[in-house]
Parts: C-alpha cells; sequence; structure tokens
C-alpha cells in the first residue's frame, strides 16, 4: 500500500511539473508574441508618420535634372513623388522590400526620401562611369526587364541618379540585370498604386 501511494505521488510530482513546463513554454512565448507584435506595430505607426510627411512634400520635380541637384545644399533631402500621389500599401512595400539591399550603403532605402549629397554622387556616377560592351549589355538588359523601361517613370533627376547608381552597381558590385531592374522597380518614386503608368 505504500509502495502504491509513493508511485502515486511521484505520479503526481511529474505531472505538476509537466504542467508548469508546459504553462512556462506558453508563457514565453506569448511574452515573444507580444514583444514583437508591439515591435511591429511600432514600426507601422512609424511609416504611417513618415508617410504623412512625405505623401504631403513637394522637393521631389519631375523637371529636375542636374541644375535642379545642383542648386540645393548637401544637407537637404528630396522628398515625395515626382508625378501622382503617393499611396500607403504601395509605399509600404517598397519600403519593405528594398530591406534586401541594405548592405549596399549607395542605393537608398527610401526612394521618397533621398539625401541631396546621395542625390549627387549618384548623378556624378551618371556622368564619370563609362560602361564596357559587356556591362553595357547587362544595363540595356535591365531597361527592358523594368517596369518602367529605364530607372523612372520620367527623365527627371531620379531617372539620372538610379542610372548612375546602376552604373556603380554593376561595375563595383557585379550586380546582374534581373537585379538591376529589381532595385529600379522598387525605387519607383512617381508614385500610383503599381509600376509604369497605369496611375497618375
Amino acid at each position: 500500500m505504500k509502495e502504491k501511494e509513493k508511485n502515486t505521488v511521484t505520479f503526481k510530482k511529474s505531472n505538476i511539473l509537466f504542467v508548469l513546463i508546459v504553462i512556462l513554454i506558453l508563457s514565453t512565448a506569448y511574452i515573444f508574441s507580444s514583444i514583437n507584435s508591439a515591435a511591429t506595430l511600432n514600426e507601422q505607426t512609424a511609416l504611417e508618420v513618415k508617410f504623412a510627411l512625405l505623401s504631403s512634400a513637394h522637393t521631389n520635380s519631375c523637371g529636375g535634372t542636374f541644375n535642379y541637384i545642383d542648386s540645393k545644399s548637401d544637407q537637404e533631402r528630396i522628398q515625395g513623388s515626382c508625378c501622382g500621389a503617393m499611396v500607403f500599401h504601395r509605399y509600404a512595400e517598397q519600403v519593405h522590400a528594398l530591406k534586401k539591399y541594405s548592405d549596399f550603403e549607395k542605393i537608398p532605402p527610401d526612394p521618397y526620401d533621398v539625401s541631396v549629397s546621395l542625390a549627387k554622387e549618384l548623378l556624378d556616377y551618371q556622368k564619370n562611369i563609362i560602361l564596357n560592351a559587356e556591362q553595357q549589355e547587362v544595363y540595356d538588359h535591365a531597361v527592358d526587364l523594368s517596369h518602367e523601361g529605364g530607372p523612372c517613370c520620367c527623365k527627371c533627376w531620379h531617372w539620372y541618379a538610379y542610372e548612375g547608381l546602376a552604373k556603380y552597381l554593376i561595375t563595383e558590385k557585379g550586380f546582374t540585370a534581373e537585379q538591376i531592374a529589381d532595385v529600379w522597380d522598387l525605387s519607383d518614386a512617381c508614385g500610383g498604386t503599381g509600376h509604369a503608368h497605369d496611375e497618375t
């Protein structure tokens, strides 16, 4: 009888230990889930705040090219879309997708918010980097693959700056045509819900 009671007590202790372990695991999972949810919410809120700022900014311009950028100080920023109104869903997709290129400091993480100093540097690449025949083929193929048929929907500063960016990435980082086209598509600063000229 005592042996039976002893086994029962041992069994109960094992059950209690098991329940405690399960509770600990579930509690830990809940805590981490809450932390991740809070972080995601904070990131979303920050993006919404930035979108509100950028969507009402007008320092980006369809007609602005080299002289437009040269007239600005390095401390300024080029913000907003060059053509149509910005759409939050599309903007969030672009910013999120561009994170995969975060190791490449010359690729702006937000195409609707580019520093003048970086824009000048990219425009300098456009004028001074000369592609050889093989590299030019990569560039030309990227043009064919891209949604806009090039770096932007119009030949503004953004077009020439991202042409310079492409030259830099091809010559210095070995980017393929597919990668260049992807960078261009994700860096579209024309506004609207998608690529090309579907939206004005």
